[in-house]
């Protein structure tokens, strides 16, 4: 094992009660995802619907919920199918949804460059969730000095923005160690709950970082089909864990980084399942691309 001290520090997580426990959880729902029969020949198209379905529940987790007679899933299948264009103009709640869509989709093909390179991944993904939500000068980059973010407000202030730089390199050490040997899982979890705590956009934040758990978990191997739906996973009771748990990471305290992990071990067990539900429904021909 590596002797860095951030490997260490993370490894040594597995101790908090429960933690190891929950990360085993994990690793064994994505492998019976991995080995689900309705992935052999058609993994490519349940990764897309699980981006489809993931994209409506991180849009729900924003409090935006798509309009239509088919129902939530369907809309955003169809907007990130082509079938249905986009209002024009968009509503709040059609901006939020688009963002949601769009940030999902870009976690397609950014799995091999996230581990390497976090920072372009990140001003990747938040051009895509962006782009209609703010002005073109503050898209694609960390908030600057007088610039403050009033998401996620249950979490407390969010970080000045001259503490965002400093922190996100943090960020880039610590998905580094998953080369040393360091839990995927406790990996992931942590990237995504840093992102949500320190916020390091004017806008966007939760959309950006379920959308890097998206990739994380996928490069580091966790689920490598990418058909776990990371999103629907924390979206469970309404995102009330979701929002619990990253409340407890953000008192910075031992026991609140256990009960974001456990909280976050939990969600992708969901998120494993909720693949699995989509694997089934490609075999059986539930759904295709053509018939939505």
């Amino acid at each position: 094992m590596s002797s860095s001290p951030l490997v260490a520090r993370v490894t040594d997580l597995l101790d908090l009660p429960g933690v190891a426990e929950a990360v085993e959880e994990v690793r064994e729902a994505c492998t019976r995802l991995r080995w689900h029969e309705g992935l052999r020949r058609r993994t490519p198209e349940a990764a897309a619907e699980s981006r489809v379905r993931g994209a409506t529940a991180s849009a729900l987790l924003e409090g935006a919920e798509p309009a239509g007679s088919r129902g939530s899933v369907a809309v955003v299948r169809d907007h990130m199918r082509g079938a249905l264009p986009w209002p024009d103009p968009l509503g709040p709640v059609d901006r939020v949804v688009k963002a949601a869509a769009q940030v999902t989709a870009a976690t397609e093909g950014v799995e091999a460059t996230v581990l390497r390179s976090p920072a372009q991944v990140l001003a990747r993904l938040h051009l895509a969730a962006a782009v209609d939500l703010l002005p073109a000068d503050q898209v694609g980059r960390p908030r600057r000095d007088g610039e403050d973010c009033d998401e996620l407000t249950d979490l407390g202030a969010a970080p000045a923005a001259g503490d965002v730089v400093p922190r996100l390199a943090l960020l880039a050490d610590l998905l580094a160690t998953v080369r040393d040997g360091a839990p995927a899982v406790l990996v992931a979890g942590l990237v995504h709950a840093e992102v949500a705590t320190v916020r390091p956009f004017v806008r966007g934040n939760g959309l950006v970082a379920r959308a890097l758990d998206r990739a994380v978990v996928r490069a580091t191997g966790i689920d490598p089909t990418g058909v776990a739906v990371v999103e629907l996973g924390h979206a469970a009771r309404a995102g009330v864990d979701y929002r619990d748990g990253l409340a407890s990471y953000a008192t910075g305290g031992p026991e609140g980084v256990r009960l974001w992990l456990l909280q976050y071990a939990a969600a992708m067990v969901r998120a494993a399942v909720a693949g699995e539900r989509v694997a089934d429904d490609v075999r059986s021909g539930r759904w295709t691309p053509a018939d939505g």
